[in-house]
């Protein structure tokens, strides 16, 4: 018996959710992971006997598709911070702003940046 490329599907997955706030990267993966799975899925479909493994290829699209999810919430924040900067940089400060634990140099570069994007 055959055994479809499972091994491809996860890889790409994985890379999906290590790499979900880059810009879109994750996506991509993502969604090459699902194609490759879904292929796989249809020539397990036509001739079930002939592979072993179908059921760990519907894992592996399952997976993919919790991959391309995460990813799309990644590539939706960095969305966000890019159309809303001032937003982004409230939100963060407001985050840190009353924490002792926060060292104040580190207060002072955020608001830096702050600044620098036009914000405050």
């Amino acid at each position: 018996m055959q055994k479809l490329n499972t091994t491809l599907v996860y890889i790409l997955s994985i890379i999906g959710i290590i790499c979900c706030c880059a810009y879109g990267l994750g996506t991509v993966t993502a969604i090459i992971a699902i194609v490759i799975a879904n292929q796989e899925l249809k020539k397990f479909n036509a001739t079930p006997e002939v592979y072993s493994n179908g059921s760990a290829m519907k894992s592996a699209r399952t997976f993919a598709i919790v991959s391309l999810c995460i990813s799309f919430i990644g590539l939706a924040f960095i969305i966000w911070v890019m159309v809303n900067p001032c937003a982004f940089f409230d939100w963060y400060i407001g985050m840190f702003e009353n924490n002792p634990n926060v060292p104040a140099e580190s207060m002072e570069q955020i608001y830096k940046a702050a600044e620098n994007a036009g914000c405050r």
